[in-house]
């Protein structure tokens, strides 16, 4: 099965000429929407997968990846196999397909892209949706796990890290959040040293919700001390939201890019964990 040429992250047209394509055997669409939009309208040949699947659940960190032997059940129900180049989507904005993608790569499975806008973008280009569920159900896949631990940071990763200034944190959560003026979790603030970009503001509601430019990315980065000198390490409320932030990085070719995906919840929860609580915007770069 020969991988479809596609980049990290794809245009709804790029993709749509890999679906036609004669050699399109390793390609697996999944959509992490939601399972109503799917069955009234859904990329052809995708298949659907219950975003609940790639977080472990339980308090006080939903977020942390699941044991690989769960992902590898989850995978192998939509036939998935290490072959495959994997294209990930969703409805909602891309955190469902940004999330599978940083999953995926956590796993060890390179031959990875996601949709540039999700289904938002699919639809304004006027491309074919497919309804209902699939008439031909995935053979089993053998995918197997094999976990990557540089694209993976911990809580005590992120504690024994703080003042380093090799590494940079990137908190990607609302700017009410970052400020401590609003919270979900048992504390308000942020982790000491973050450097606030909320990923809403890295895509353009005028152009469906795709990735703004690079320049423009580029500029938001360098303006918050981010370059491809310092280690960064994303990180949101469950790691949903900054799992987009992981995937613009790497598709601005930022390499050395980890996860928190315990994320504020978890660092919130233990009360012997630093906090700044400062009602003052900013880089948050102290």
């Amino acid at each position: 099965m020969p991988t479809p040429a596609l980049p990290y992250l794809v245009q709804a047209g790029e993709l749509a000429e890999a679906i036609a394509a004669p050699d399109n055997g390793s390609l697996r669409i999944i959509c992490l929407g939601k399972p109503e939009q799917f069955l009234s309208g859904h990329i052809p040949g995708g298949v659907w997968l219950d975003q609940a699947k790639l977080n472990r659940g339980g308090m006080p960190a939903p977020g942390l990846l699941p044991d690989p032997d769960i992902l590898e059940s989850a995978f192998a129900e939509i036939g998935l196999g290490a072959d495959h180049h994997v294209v990930g989507y969703d409805d909602d904005g891309g955190t469902g397909g940004a999330r599978l993608i940083w999953v995926l790569e956590a796993m060890g499975h390179r031959r990875l892209s996601m949709l540039d806008g999700g289904l938002e973008s699919w639809q304004a280009e006027r491309l074919p949706l497919e309804a209902g569920i699939p008439a031909t159900a995935p053979a089993a896949g053998r995918w197997k796990a094999c976990p990557d631990p540089t694209v993976v940071a911990t809580k005590d990763d992120v504690l024994s890290i703080l003042g380093d200034p090799e590494v940079r944190i990137l908190d990607a959560r609302s700017e009410d959040e970052y400020l401590g003026r609003k919270t979900r979790s048992a504390r308000k603030g942020r982790i000491p040293g973050a450097r606030h970009l909320n990923w809403l503001d890295t895509i353009d509601p005028e152009n469906n919700r795709r990735l703004r430019s690079p320049e423009v990315l580029e500029k938001m980065l360098a303006d918050r001390g981010f370059d491809r000198e310092h280690e960064i390490i994303v990180h949101c409320q469950t790691h949903q939201r900054s799992s987009h932030s992981f995937v613009m990085l790497r598709s601005l070719g930022y390499r050395r890019v980890r996860a928190y995906a315990g994320s504020w919840m978890e660092w919130a929860a233990d009360g012997s964990l630093p906090v700044i609580l400062e009602d003052t915007a900013g880089t948050g770069g102290v």
